[in-house]
């Protein structure tokens, strides 16, 4: 069975996604096929376990902004990773609160970021975590992350959820994508899922 790329955001519409907290359709700005943080934290309707994820995100120009407050968003694999958004370009070496850092968690081998107003991509390899017959973890989840075509976390392990995601700290054997407002500008297009078996 060959495997089939679910477009989650294929520049026309918002409508498989909901915002956080009121399950409304997102008021994120949609133009020219990107769509750019509004009002809320969005979420994907569709829901996937073991994946490969492709993002493509857009930071605003903040000269004036500092670290967290520059340029900032999420995207949250599983409703419960972050892969920080930020513009950390320049910074060496980079934090695990820096772009493409899984927050709080691990830091990226590499600063591979791009300036301001470029497009940049995060590729996604996620195995989910496994679960016994009594709903307890038997083994953690791992993630690949590749921004830019340059490797930054090599199949780590996941040990736990990252700060501000949806599950109430429980990690999940299969989740949404969510997509993080942060009060900043972050745009983003073609966004898509291969379901891994």
């Amino acid at each position: 069975m060959k495997a089939e790329k679910i477009m989650l955001f294929d520049g026309t519409s918002l409508e498989n996604w909901k915002t956080r907290g009121s399950g409304t359709v997102p008021n994120w700005k949609i133009e020219d096929g990107i769509c750019t943080v509004g009002n809320g934290d969005i979420i994907s309707d569709y829901t996937f376990g073991d994946a490969q994820l492709h993002v493509e995100f857009r930071i605003p120009d903040m000269p004036e902004a500092t670290g967290q407050g520059k340029g900032n968003s999420g995207v949250y694999v599983h409703g419960c990773y972050e892969v920080q958004v930020l513009d950390s370009y320049g910074i060496d070496p980079p934090l695990n609160n820096d772009c493409s850092g899984i927050y709080q968690m691990h830091a990226p081998l590499f600063n591979a970021c791009l300036p301001a107003l470029e497009w940049q991509t995060y590729d996604i390899i996620l195995r989910a975590p496994k679960f016994n017959s009594h709903g307890e973890i038997a083994e953690n989840g791992r993630m690949t992350v590749i921004q830019n075509g340059i490797v930054v976390h090599n199949n780590v392990e996941l040990y736990s959820v990252t700060p501000g995601g949806i599950t109430n700290d429980k990690r999940v054997a299969k989740g949404p994508l969510m997509l993080q407002d942060h009060g900043n500008a972050v745009s983003f297009r073609n966004i898509w899922v291969i379901p891994l078996s």
